[in-house]
């Protein structure tokens, strides 16, 4: 018998919907195939400290920000509880803060992560800046398979489900 090729699954989140059709397509995957699922959100503290240095935030700007991004964190990880509960799916979720691509990579090694999943870019021009230059570096940092998540008809296959 052929082994699985994944148990474990990690689902890169940062708010957008992209992001969160990846939580639904990896809730699939667990009603499917019976694997693990981890929804990792990271505050960016790496470009925080960037735009402190280069004089963009003063020091209270950068704390506020950062609370900000860390509540919003709290608030899409209770989100995607949320959708696995609906689907009867245990999502473990985590806050993590540093450089969003070292942070994914570094949780998918710590939880033995087979697949790490990646929402498809979105389609405004930065936005595709930000998360191309994201994705590349869990690409080519990544010790397993990344997946990125193109679906577009994930939810309504997750409202069938």
């Amino acid at each position: 018998m052929i082994k699985s090729l994944f148990k474990n699954v990690l689902v890169m989140i940062n708010g957008t919907e992209a992001s969160i059709n990846a939580v639904r397509y990896a809730i699939l995957m667990a009603k499917q195939y019976q694997c693990g699922v981890r929804a990792v959100y990271v505050v960016d503290t790496a470009t925080i400290r960037q735009l402190g240095l280069n004089r963009i935030f003063v020091e209270e700007e950068s704390r506020e920000y950062e609370r900000s991004l860390e509540m919003n964190g709290q608030r899409y990880l209770a989100f995607v509880e949320q959708l696995g509960k609906e689907k009867g799916v245990k999502v473990a979720t985590e806050l993590r803060r540093g450089a969003i691509w070292s942070e994914i990579v570094t949780a998918a090694e710590e939880s033995k992560a087979d697949l790490i999943l990646l929402g498809g870019t979105e389609s405004t021009q930065s936005d595709k800046d930000v998360h191309s230059t994201t994705h590349k570096s869990i690409l080519v940092n990544a010790r397993c398979s990344v997946l990125v998540v193109k679906e577009k008809a994930v939810e309504q296959l997750f409202k069938l489900a």
